[in-house]
């Protein structure tokens, strides 16, 4: 179990939720689905926060949307976490000014690519907010301690570790339900990030592709195998979203899937992880 923010986490605790679109395209955008999610989840009773990048520093193509940059996104983020009262999660990167990020946001996210990066992650974990490391496509869930102790060696102990898939071949990633258990032994809540894992790397050649439709698959696969959260991007129009759009959950759908989920997080919880004794 663990503090975040505002309440406790953990496999003996209900699941919480990290959700929004990808980037941030516009205020507008960021207003309209933080709303949205703000009252699903206070209807729903699921702990929330609320995720978009100010820059995607990743992208497939040089021509790609990467969002508004640091100045206009931390605007934007700070006006919806005070306006919406929602938390806020961001990616950061290798030149991201990472004390100006933690001033604003509540917690910070490490890109998958950048999970080896001793420095990185070091200089992440020590602005004192909680952190959720994306594990690598290129690592097995076991050698994610490693980055652990890395983030941990700062005296932060609010760290969280996010599965996203492994690569599988080319343009293909692999979700393994074994490695959120497998996850475990880190000492770290769990987080399943179920849009990510459909994703197809460099699918369309200048930009990814995804199979959306597989989102609530993968979703349901990891609830029911245990996880302390859940990470979804989400957009109200995903085909029209400039980033992720084709591994993007539909905001209208939301609901119907999270219900779902939470029934399935209360009964597994409720009987416990017989592969977790002793």
């Amino acid at each position: 179990m663990m503090r975040l923010l505002d309440y406790e986490v953990g496999l003996d605790r209900p699941l919480f939720l990290i959700a929004g679109p990808c980037v941030i395209e516009g205020e507008g955008l960021v207003q309209e689905s933080a709303g949205v999610l703000k009252a699903l989840t206070d209807a729903l009773g699921i702990p929330f926060i609320y995720k978009a990048s100010f820059d995607k520093a990743n992208r497939s193509s040089l021509n790609s949307f990467r969002g508004p940059g640091m100045e206009a996104g931390l605007r934007i983020l700070a006006d919806v976490r005070d306006r919406i009262g929602v938390r806020v999660l961001t990616d950061v990167h290798q030149d991201t000014p990472l004390d100006e990020v933690a001033a604003v946001v509540d917690v910070l996210q490490t890109p998958a690519f950048l999970c080896r990066q001793t420095d990185f992650i070091r200089a992440v974990a020590d602005q004192g907010r909680p952190v959720n490391i994306k594990k690598g496509q290129f690592l097995a869930p076991w050698d994610m301690r490693l980055v652990v102790e890395k983030a941990r060696s700062t005296g932060n102990g609010a760290i969280m570790v996010c599965e996203r898939g492994v690569s599988f071949g080319y343009n293909n990633l692999l979700a393994d339900m074994r490695a959120l258990a497998l996850l475990r032994a880190t000492g770290c809540p769990v987080v399943f990030d179920a849009t990510h894992s459909v994703q197809l790397p460099g699918g369309r050649g200048d930009s990814s592709g995804g199979q959306r439709e597989m989102v609530p698959v993968l979703a349901r696969a990891a609830v029911a195998a245990g996880i302390s959260g859940l990470f979804m991007e989400t957009h109200p129009r995903p085909d029209e979203a400039l980033s992720d759009g084709p591994n993007s959950w539909p905001l209208g759908r939301m609901r119907e899937l999270l219900e779902t989920l939470i029934e399935l997080d209360r009964v597994v919880k409720a009987r416990g992880f017989p592969e977790d004794e002793p």
